[in-house]
């Protein structure tokens, strides 16, 4: 690993705190384990108005792995949890973790076709789910095609009893509980599939808890923790890595309250922030709905002591306004599923650079390298690939030799973001290398443009992707939602808005209205779809849309 002691971001860290500051690590169980002896009778989930204490969560946790070693599972073997945001997640996640099993996740929101790539390639033995929904029923098609084994669901409405009930799976007897070492592989999460079928990273137990660990330090640092205290609230989805990680299990770590809820919506949100929350991590698109919600300016914020936004950057311009009407900073930072996502984090003392991605996380490292030899090392300013180093990243992708030997270079994973850093070692994203347009010779980046339309005040959300161009190879095209009740807009009239604000080169040769721009099933916008439908488009059209 290069050398944290001669990082340049060292400077900016609270005083007594270095960048090479060694990460704790553990089997991830163990950290309901501790926090249970210590804030027992603590309410470790709100979920649908009932309290469920540390105490709580621990015994049937417990009952589950017992469950699942009672039916012949073994250290080593993979089980799906097919969940939305429930109760039975941590449940479940908590239980297979101390059974000494691997998790896979799964999204309520894939297709057939990921699903069912899911459960061949990690090799599932069962899917654990729940009766909410659809869910079941897709659950049991996935087993009926042989695709795994057995099936675990667990009653939506028990729930509200405040007792959990599993379906599938008989009552728990005495069991030894196996030894779990930190080395282990905990998680399969897929990622990726923006060109293909998604990879899943290994993510070892070590690897979940040194992201715990840095986060944990920087964190408590910053005086932005109060274990036993806090109380965070909880729409992200607990299948991805930013919730399941820097939420949950952060807070799990520091005896916090979590207030899940299974879908998100602004107004529940701010109703929640209203009665008492006193931490809101989210995606943009949340904060963009909430800026969006008539009179959010007159709410009482007076309760958040943190508030961030992850997952994707956060348009400046939708930052600017959340602090203007609110007084609070949403601060941020960068991660990755590879990373567990523990990445980069913006000081609280530096909110002037709410435009960056922040600096390195205490015992991780960043550098940028040359998008043409990714062994070359770029000094402060040049524009390469941010490439990392850490206890947090993970080995590589599972069945994947050949993906995993192309991601990494002289033992950094290599991101597939295109950056650079600046003298004081906060860095900035300028777009990801496989979204990078070519116009003419030049290399454009969407995300500067998004960052420039996004001022725009008519427009409400925006996409920029490349489109063939008969002059330049490629052109920029802006997808845009605009706010309700806005005017006709043209192309001709927001590149005459744009001028001055970016480059020439840069400059969008296309304009589209939609009512709605598609997202991941994470909630994050996607140019996916976008870039699918130009390519059919010019498919047909003998190469240009």
């Amino acid at each position: 690993m290069t050398k944290l002691a001669n990082a340049p971001w060292k400077a900016v860290y609270p005083a007594g705190l270095s960048p090479d500051t060694p990460l704790d690590v553990w089997p991830i169980h163990e950290t309901l384990d501790r926090a249970a002896a210590k804030w027992g009778d603590r309410p470790a989930f709100v979920f649908r108005g009932r309290d469920f204490s540390y105490f709580d969560l621990k015994r049937e946790v417990d009952d589950f792995a017992a469950r699942l070693i009672g039916a012949g599972f073994r250290t080593g073997e993979r089980i799906a949890l097919l969940l939305p945001n429930t109760l039975y997640h941590p449940i479940a996640f908590f239980g297979a973790l101390k059974a000494g099993l691997t998790v896979v996740h799964l999204s309520p929101l894939d297709g057939d076709i990921v699903l069912e790539h899911k459960l061949s390639d990690s090799g599932a033995r069962a899917i654990v789910t729940t009766d909410m929904g659809e869910l079941a029923a897709k659950a049991g098609m996935l087993r009926d095609k042989g695709l795994v084994s057995r099936l675990f669901v667990g009653e939506a409405a028990a729930l509200d009893e405040g007792t959990p009930v599993w379906q599938g799976i008989d009552e728990a007897r005495s069991v030894d509980f196996p030894r779990v070492a930190a080395a282990d592989l905990a998680l399969l999460q897929y990622t990726g599939g923006t060109t293909g079928l998604p990879k899943g990273a290994m993510l070892t137990h070590a690897n979940l808890s040194a992201a715990v660990s840095s986060y944990d330090i920087w964190f408590a640092a910053h005086g932005l923790t109060r274990p036993g205290e806090d109380r965070v609230l909880l729409f992200l989805p607990l299948f991805h890595i930013y919730a399941l990680t820097a939420v949950m299990l952060r807070a799990v770590n520091n005896g916090q309250t979590l207030v899940l809820h299974t879908r998100f919506d602004a107004e529940t949100a701010l109703r929640e922030i209203e009665a008492g929350a006193t931490s809101f991590p989210g995606v943009p698109t949340m904060w963009i709905a909430i800026a969006g919600t008539p009179g959010f300016e007159k709410r009482d914020f007076s309760s958040l002591r943190y508030c961030a936004s992850g997952g994707a950057p956060l348009p400046v311009e939708v930052a600017h306004r959340l602090k203007k009407a609110t007084g609070h900073t949403l601060l941020g930072g960068w991660g990755m599923t590879e990373s567990s996502p523990a990445g980069t984090n913006i000081p609280v003392t530096r909110p002037d650079k709410v435009d960056t991605i922040g600096v390195p996380l205490p015992g991780i490292h960043l550098d940028i390298v040359a998008l043409d030899d990714p062994a070359r090392v770029l000094g402060v300013g040049e524009t390469g690939e941010l490439r990392i180093f850490g206890p947090n990243v993970t080995s590589g992708y599972w069945n994947r030799p050949e993906d995993t030997r192309a991601a990494f270079s002289d033992g950094g994973f290599l991101t597939g973001d295109i950056g650079f850093m600046d003298a004081e070692g906060f860095f900035t994203i300028v777009d990801r290398k496989k979204d990078m347009i070519i116009c003419g010779g030049f290399n454009v980046y969407p995300q500067l443009i998004e960052q420039a339309v996004y001022v725009h005040p008519d427009i409400e959300e925006v996409l920029v992707i490349g489109v063939p161009d008969a002059y330049r190879g490629e052109t920029p095209k802006v997808f845009a939602k605009l706010r309700d009740g806005a005017p006709e807009l043209t192309l001709e009239k927001l590149r005459a808005f744009l001028n001055g604000k970016i480059g020439p080169h840069e400059m969008p040769g296309a304009f589209e209205i939609r009512d709605a721009l598609p997202r991941t099933p994470v909630g994050k916008l996607s140019k996916l779809e976008l870039k699918k439908e130009v390519a059919a488009i010019a498919a047909r059209s003998g190469g240009f849309s």
